[in-house]
């Protein structure tokens, strides 16, 4: 049986990080504070599930940066450890920010015909991890889970289901 992971929180809908924050963890590892960069923070402390470079880019407007500049600080970022990338079976690349040490993942529910992502609050315990790992001869084991599924309003709205 699933419970809730006690032993790695699901901080986004609890702890948003301020842009000062943010800029400080840019600082401390010796990097520049550019205008693009702060206005790309400023988007995914917003959010509390991953956004594709495009969505991002959509949510600046035309007037902070291009989609070229998105790209590039999404990879100085993720290099950081400051956002975390996600693929979810689509070819397409989703980030969102890293809370802080101690947030090793979590899981997400989506549509696979609109693509709505939700935040999932339920974890495997760490028994089963350690279990597998042990069976197996393994070492730090960790794991990432993703469901896909159909959401509501695409079945309301009749979506045909996709494999």
């Amino acid at each position: 049986m699933n419970k809730p992971c006690a032993q790695h929180a699901h901080p986004h809908r609890l702890v948003q990080q301020s842009l000062t924050e943010l800029t400080d963890k840019l600082r401390a590892r010796d990097r520049k504070i550019t205008a693009p960069r702060q206005a790309v923070l400023d988007v995914l402390r917003r959010h509390a599930h991953p956004l594709t470079n495009r969505e991002i880019h959509a949510a600046l407007g035309k007037a902070d940066c291009d989609l070229a500049t998105i790209y590039r600080n999404m990879h100085t970022l993720e290099s950081m450890g400051l956002v975390k990338r996600y693929d979810f079976g689509d070819g397409t690349a989703r980030f969102e920010l890293v809370q802080g040490e101690g947030d090793p993942h979590h899981h997400h529910l989506v549509c696979r015909h609109c693509h709505t992502i939700i935040e999932v609050e339920d974890c495997f315990p760490t028994e089963l991890e350690q279990r597998l790992a042990a069976r197996h001869g393994f070492t730090e084991v960790s794991h990432q889970l993703e469901f896909f599924g159909v959401c509501p309003r695409c079945r309301r709205d009749g979506a045909a289901s996709v494999p």
